[in-house]
C-alpha cells in the first residue's frame, strides 16, 4: 500500500483461511518503507506536473519498489516466495475523479504489475478500482470488504477512522447482523497538515511532528467555519475524494487570505487546518452514523500519531469513546496494507471484493486484473494442437 500521504510503503503479510462468511486470518508479518527524498519528490512531481514521460518512468520504478518492499517482508518473516499465493498491490494513486454530473469517475493507479511479479516470482492482483468504477462506483473506499471480515465484532457497532493523506471510514455492524456496512471519505488528513509543515520549516519537517506546531498557535475558527463550506461536505455517501481537491492548490488558496510568513502565521495555520480536519470528522460522524449507533471508534493511519489532531478528534466525536488502536488485533498501522491482501484473496475466490453501498457501484464485481507469477508454466501457442474446425 502506497498512501495519498506519499511518506513509504506499507506491506503485509496475511494468512486467511475459510470463506468470506467464516475466514480465519492472521498477521504473520508487517513492515514499512518510508520514501526516500528522491522517491518522495519524483511521486509529488509527477502528481502536480507529470506528463506521458514521467507517468510511464514512475509505473515501473514504483513497481521495482513494490517488489523490493515485498522482497524484504519475506525476508524478515521467514517465508519463501513460493509459499505466497499472490500479491495484492493498490499501487499510487495519482488522480482520482468521482463521478459527476452524468459521467462515471477515473482513477489512475502507478505501479507496474508486471514488474512486481517478475521481481518477486509471486502473481500480482492490480487496479483494484477500477472495475468498481465501470458499474457506476466511486472506485473508493475498497477497504469496507476487508474491514467486515477482520475487525466486524458481535455487539459492538465499530467505526474504523482512517487517517491517511485523505481521511475515510468504515462503519461496521454487529457482525453476522445483516445491516449493511457503510464507508466514505471523511476529507482532508494529513495531506495538507503535511504540506504545511513542510513550507513552514522551509523543508525541514515532513509533517507537524506529534501536533507541535498545531499546539502552539491559535484557531481561527471563522476560516475553519468557511473551509467547512467546500460543497465535498454536503454530499452524502457514497462519495470519495483526494489530492485533486484536498492538496497544494486549496492550501494555496487558504495561505493566500493569510500572507504575513511569520512563525506565528505558521502555527496558527497548522492549528486551524488542524481543527478543521478534526471538524470534517465530526461533521461526517454527526451526520451520516450517529443515526446508525456508534459504539466505538478506533483511529488508524499515519495521522493516529498526531496526538493534538486525535485530541481534537476525539473532541469533536465526544461522547461516542475512541478505543485504543490494538484492540485490532494487528498493528492499525498495517490495516490498509491488510485490507489490499485480502482483496487480492477475494480476486483469487472469484469472489466480489467491491461494497456498493460504499462505493456507488451498480452491482458486485470481482476486482482486481492478475498477473502470473514470473517462471510459471505457460504453453507454447505454436505446439498446441490445431483447433477443431
Amino acid at each position: 500500500m502506497s498512501g495519498t500521504s506519499v511518506d513509504g510503503l506499507d506491506a503485509a503479510l496475511l494468512e486467511i483461511d475459510g470463506s468470506a462468511r467464516d475466514a480465519t486470518w492472521s498477521l504473520l508479518a508487517f513492515r514499512s518503507e518510508p520514501y526516500s527524498d528522491r522517491r518522495r519528490a519524483q511521486i509529488r512531481e509527477c502528481i502536480e506536473r507529470g506528463s506521458p514521460a514521467r507517468l510511464s518512468r514512475l509505473h515501473v520504478d514504483l513497481g521495482e519498489w513494490m517488489a523490493e518492499a515485498a522482497l524484504a517482508l519475506l525476508e524478515q518473516a521467514g517465508v519463501p516466495a513460493g509459499d505466497v499465493r499472490a500479491i495484492g498491490s493498490h499501487g499510487h494513486t495519482v488522480w482520482h475523479i468521482p463521478p459527476a454530473s452524468g459521467y462515471r469517475g477515473a482513477t489512475l493507479q502507478l505501479g507496474d504489475p508486471a514488474t512486481i511479479a517478475e521481481r518477486t516470482g509471486v502473481a500480482v492482483v492490480a487496479d483494484l478500482r477500477m472495475r468498481d468504477m465501470a458499474v457506476g462506483g466511486q472506485g473508493a473506499p475498497l477497504v469496507p470488504f476487508a474491514d467486515r471480515i477482520l475487525f466486524a465484532l458481535p455487539r459492538r457497532r465499530r467505526a474504523l477512522q482512517n487517517l491517511g493523506g485523505i481521511g475515510n471510514v468504515t462503519w461496521l455492524p454487529e457482525r453476522d447482523s445483516g445491516y449493511e456496512v457503510l464507508a466514505f471519505d471523511t476529507g482532508p488528513a494529513n495531506t495538507l497538515l503535511d504540506l504545511a509543515a513542510e513550507r513552514a520549516t522551509h523543508g525541514r519537517l515532513r509533517c507537524d511532528v506529534d501536533g507541535e506546531l498545531a499546539r502552539q498557535g491559535t484557531v481561527d475558527e471563522p476560516l475553519v467555519a468557511r473551509l467547512m463550506t467546500d460543497p465535498f461536505f454536503n454530499q452524502e455517501p457514497p462519495r470519495s475524494t483526494g489530492r485533486e481537491r484536498f492538496g497544494k492548490a486549496f492550501l494555496d488558496a487558504v495561505i493566500a487570505e493569510r500572507p504575513q510568513a511569520t512563525v506565528q502565521h505558521w502555527a496558527d495555520l497548522l492549528a486551524t487546518l488542524t481543527q478543521f480536519t478534526a471538524r470534517s470528522v465530526g461533521d461526517a460522524y454527526r451526520r451520516w452514523l450517529v443515526p446508525r449507533g456508534v459504539d466505538e471508534v478506533v483511529l488508524t493511519g499515519g495521522g493516529r500519531h498526531n496526538t493534538e489532531l486525535v485530541r481534537r478528534i476525539t473532541s469533536e466525536l465526544a461522547p461516542i469513546p475512541v478505543a485504543a488502536p490494538e484492540t485490532l488485533g494487528l498493528d492499525p498501522d498495517a490495516r490498509e496494507a491488510a485490507a489490499f491482501a485480502v482483496l487480492a484473496w477475494a480476486h483469487l475466490l472469484g469472489v466480489a471484493g467491491n461494497v456498493p453501498a460504499a462505493t456507488g457501484a451498480a452491482a458486485p464485481r470481482v476486482l482486481g486484473s492478475l498477473t502470473p507469477a514470473a517462471g510459471g508454466r505457460c504453453p507454447d501457442p505454436w505446439a498446441l494442437p490445431p483447433a477443431e474446425p
